[in-house]
Order: structure tokens, then sequence, then C-alpha cells
């Protein structure tokens, strides 16, 4: 959804996965450049680096891979934490880390280069499932979002999050049964009994890369039919 408004909004997109048939399939459909890439680990990042290298510039990086560890609290196994945290902390850290030269080449006093978290409504309160270290993860993702606006401000880079609610995607296929009417309910926002539209997340992405959003950095956005907001 996030890549689909950019390349509409006419920006030049490279997307991520680990399997080839995903990159691209997805490439091809949006008419973008594609990265076979697992994030997951050091290799996945050097590639996106050694993929990117062609270019002069970055001008925004959106971090939007991640994952959840499903299980019961008295099985939840030191493992669920180690690789949701990989993923949804150090990977977006790792990331900026291995792009900062094509960002500050971006990065302009008027027109930041830009850098988007995506983290989620469960780092502000706890769901119904048992995904203990994904909540942390976002929360600890929202910290690091701060940490690196602080850091990188003076640099003309701005950070920022954005915290969705739920938005139909293949992880939450596998782990959200829309179709169960206990479920829906559950998930209802004061804006509606609906889940998030690529219109939604989309143009939140688009505000804080565009100039509207030029002077913003170190915030979370939440995009969630205020059900991150409002009780």
């Amino acid at each position: 959804m996030i890549a689909e408004g950019l390349v509409a909004a006419g920006a030049r997109v490279y997307v991520t996965a680990r399997t080839p048939a995903d990159v691209e399939e997805t490439a091809a459909a949006l008419g973008c450049h594609g990265i076979v890439a697992d994030l997951g680990n050091s290799e996945g990042i050097a590639a996106v680096a050694t993929a990117l290298s062609g270019e002069s510039r970055l001008d925004i990086l959106v971090n939007n891979a991640g994952t959840v560890w499903l299980a019961p609290i008295e099985q939840f196994p030191r493992e669920g934490f180690a690789h949701v945290l990989d993923l949804n902390v150090s990977a977006p850290f790792m990331l900026v880390q291995a792009l900062l030269p094509l960002l500050r080449a971006s990065a302009r006093p008027d027109d930041p280069a830009r850098v988007i978290n995506i983290a989620s409504i469960g780092a502000f309160r706890a769901g119904g499932w048992d995904n203990f270290s994904n909540s942390p993860s976002k929360a600890a993702l929202i910290s690091l979002t701060q940490h690196l606006g602080a850091r990188l401000a003076g640099e003309n880079i701005s950070v920022n999050a954005i915290a969705p609610g739920l938005f139909p995607s293949r992880l939450t296929d596998a782990t959200v049964p829309l179709d169960d009417p206990a479920v829906c309910a559950a998930v209802a926002s004061p804006l509606g009994n609906r889940v998030g539209t690529a219109e939604d997340i989309a143009g939140a992405v688009i505000y804080l890369a565009s100039r509207a959003g030029a002077w913003l950095t170190g915030i979370t956005l939440p995009v969630s039919g205020g059900r991150a907001t409002i009780d």
C-alpha cells in the first residue's frame, strides 16, 4: 500500500522482500524496482545498500519490515523476543546506518531527507493476542525514532513514525480472523468498524515525506481511526 502510494506520487521506489517471487511480482505490479533481501540479518542489510549504490541520494526511507510471534504465555520462548526485536528494532537502525551517506546527500535545510518508521498502536495499548514481544518492539521503535530524530536533526534528516491500527496484510490474514464478528467488534474504532485502507496509510506516509511534513521530526502519527487515542 505504501509503495503503491509513493509510486503514484511520482517517486522512484525500491521494495524489498525475502523471496524473489514476491519481489518480482510486486515490482512488476507497481512499476518499481525490487531488492531481494532478508532484513533480519547483516547480509540483507548489505544487499539493500549494494542495490542502492548506483543512486546519488535517498530522499525517503520507509522501515516497514516486521514480524510477530504468537504463543501462550506459558510456552513463549526467548527466541520469540530475539527474533521479533531483531527485525522490528535492530533492522531499521541498521538500514539507517547503512544508508546514511545517501540520506545525507539528499538532506537540505528546507527539505530534509526522511526516515519513516512503521510502528503500531500496539506500542500504546495491549491487544488481545499472545504476541508478547510485538508491542514492546513497537514501543522500542518509537523510542528509536525519537533518538534518531534528535541525533540526525542537525544533519537535516527527519525521523518520524506512523503507528497504524489494523490493516489487511498477509501477516494479519494469518493472525487476525476478520471474518469473526467478535474479532471485528474487538478492533472497532471510534471512526467505524473497519480496517485501514491503502489511502489511509499511503496518505500518512506521503504527508510525512512531502513538503507539508518538512518541519516534523521525532513524532509518532497514529493512523487507527482513533483507536490509539480515544477510549
